[in-house]
This record gives structure tokens, C-alpha cells and sequence, in this order.
């Protein structure tokens, strides 16, 4: 298989950019990239039900916890979060972080990202739907969310 054309979502401020999906890697892995400007408006807590995630840090410095402990990542560093483990990333830096996403198995994919977009594209969206969303895709918010 040759090289992947990467499809670029935006999140608000967050550009989630996908390299390979369920669609190319049957079924293996979702792989993204996403740059995250100073103090944007990340996602919410939370634990996926069957997918396990790993981070590499490649740009800038990026706070990210995983269960109880906290990491402060800088290009180079990697971090895992595994399956049913609640976690979160910030950008609490002054410069842009960047940092690659690898999903196995690819059970999220861009479509979770793009429906998020759709709700996001008039503005901040309602948290319950952002979480209908998410529990759709198999994602479990870290708390309950009002509507």
C-alpha cells in the first residue's frame, strides 16, 4: 500500500489531521496527528470502551493525564491510555503542541471526529450532544453532561 493522503478536520481551534483509518488498515489502527494552539478548547475527559491509544509528542510541550498521573510531554515523549482508563490533554504552553494519535483497534475513526466538527461548526456545541456523540463512537465522558 502506498503512501496515505491525510484528511483534516477541524475542531474549533484543534486540527485533527487522520493518516490512515479502518478503511486502510483493516480494521488495525487509526493513526492521526493533531495541533493544538495555546489554551484552545480541548475534548472532555473521558475512556474509551474498547480502544486503547498511544501518544508521541512531536512539537511543542503538551500536559496530558492518563488515570491519576499527570505528564508533561515535549517532543519525543509517548504515553499510553489504555482502554478504560480515563484521560486528557491540554495545551497550558505558549506555542502550538502537536502530538501523533495511534488507536488500536480502529473502532473511532475520522467519522467521530468529523460528526463533532458538524456540531462544533456554529460554535461552541451543547456538551449533551457532544456526548451523545461520544457514546455513540464508544467514547464515555469522564463525568455526566448536562443538556
Amino acid at each position: 500500500m502506498g503512501p496515505i493522503a491525510g484528511e483534516e478536520i477541524r475542531l474549533g481551534q484543534i486540527v485533527v489531521t487522520f493518516f490512515a483509518s479502518a478503511e486502510n488498515t483493516d480494521g488495525h489502527a487509526d493513526v492521526f496527528e493533531v495541533l493544538v494552539p495555546p489554551g484552545a478548547r480541548v475534548p472532555i475527559a473521558h475512556h474509551h470502551v474498547e480502544v486503547d491509544e498511544v501518544v508521541y509528542c512531536l512539537e511543542g510541550v503538551l500536559t496530558y493525564r492518563v488515570g491519576d498521573a499527570t505528564h508533561t510531554m515535549r517532543p519525543g515523549d509517548r504515553v499510553l491510555a489504555p482502554r478504560a482508563v480515563e484521560h486528557h490533554f491540554a495545551n497550558l504552553h505558549d506555542s502550538p503542541a502537536r502530538f501523533l494519535s495511534v488507536l488500536t483497534p480502529a473502532k473511532i475513526g475520522p467519522r467521530f471526529f468529523r460528526e463533532v466538527a458538524g456540531l462544533a461548526a456554529a460554535g461552541p456545541p451543547p456538551p449533551a450532544k457532544v456526548a451523545e456523540v461520544m457514546l455513540r463512537h464508544g467514547l464515555v465522558p469522564a463525568m455526566p453532561v448536562a443538556s
